[in-house]
């Protein structure tokens, strides 16, 4: 295999809507290639993104520490959430401090926000409310500079929304979350990432606390909302009638779309799609939302 080569795979793999298991070995065969003949940490943060996509956090941490001995700055911010989140099953506080405050110092948006929480929650640090407020209001004003949909504005603006909640400012934090899932809604629709879809799944639980469900006027991130609970419910998609559901089994909702069947709202939102097209990235096209 050559370089030329290698990245011809890497190409094919990315722009390839239905991946075989094949496509997917060599797909890493090609990487690893890369990562050995070109030692560029941007290909160690590529495969180690795709792993942690698919929740193998072993191999994500194996690459992500391989770019950090390179001392590239996007490994840092991974390895934070991998340490803060005990992606591998062992939660360091200490080191998803020092990674995030490494990359809070060069100014980046995502690490200073989780060093608030952790002066939130305590985590390493002694708990600070005050910090924690003071921190989020601060970043609230740097992100008004944004424009990228993969900026965090929406973690910013759901973090000050819960501040103003308990301010009992509940237009203020109404208005943030709205903004907050529109902005989010476009980011998902390049990519469905599980922890794009956790931060709107919070949200939309959040928001539904503060002001009444409108089953008149719905859209499709609203169903965050519904299927918690057993409904009927019908959209259209391409002038297509579309029909789902959701049943009690246990303590949580199964959910049926279109015939086939989803183990929870995570997965329906995850892996929902129309002839191979994800519903997450066709949001916009969806239409005629109604409880039957």
């Amino acid at each position: 295999m050559t370089v030329k080569e290698a990245r011809k795979i890497v190409q094919d793999f990315n722009e390839n809507k239905r991946i075989t298991d094949e496509d997917e070995f060599m797909f890493i065969e090609a990487m690893n290639f890369l990562i050995e003949e070109e030692k560029d940490p941007r290909d160690m943060m590529w495969l180690g993104g795709y792993y942690y996509e698919l929740k193998r956090f072993d191999l994500a941490l194996k690459y992500y520490e391989m770019a950090a001995t390179m001392d590239y700055d996007e490994a840092y911010e991974c390895l934070g959430y991998i340490w803060y989140y005990g992606r591998t099953g062992e939660r360091d506080y200490k080191k998803a401090f020092e990674c995030f405050s490494k990359m809070m110092d060069k100014g980046n948006l995502v690490a200073e926000y989780k060093v608030a929480d952790m002066y939130k929650n305590g985590y390493y640090v002694d708990k600070d409310q005050n910090k924690h407020e003071s921190m989020i209001k601060k970043l609230y004003e740097k992100v008004q500079k944004c424009d990228n949909v993969f900026d965090p504005v929406p973690e910013v603006y759901t973090r000050l929304a819960r501040i103003k909640t308990a301010e009992e400012d509940v237009d203020a934090a109404i208005n943030l979350y709205l903004r907050a899932k529109d902005w989010l809604a476009q980011r998902i629709r390049f990519n469905a990432f599980f922890g794009n879809l956790n931060i709107m799944k919070w949200l939309i639980d959040d928001l539904y606390e503060l002001i009444e469900f409108d089953e008149e006027t719905f859209d499709f991130y609203d169903l965050y909302y519904l299927l918690k609970t057993p409904h009927k419910i019908r959209f259209f998609y391409d002038d297509k009638e579309m029909h789902l559901e959701s049943e009690m089994e246990g303590n949580e909702c199964v959910v049926c779309f279109n015939g086939k069947w989803y183990h929870s709202r995570d997965d329906f939102f995850k892996d929902a799609a129309v002839d191979n097209v994800k519903l997450t990235s066709v949001y916009r096209d969806l239409y005629g939302f109604e409880v039957i």
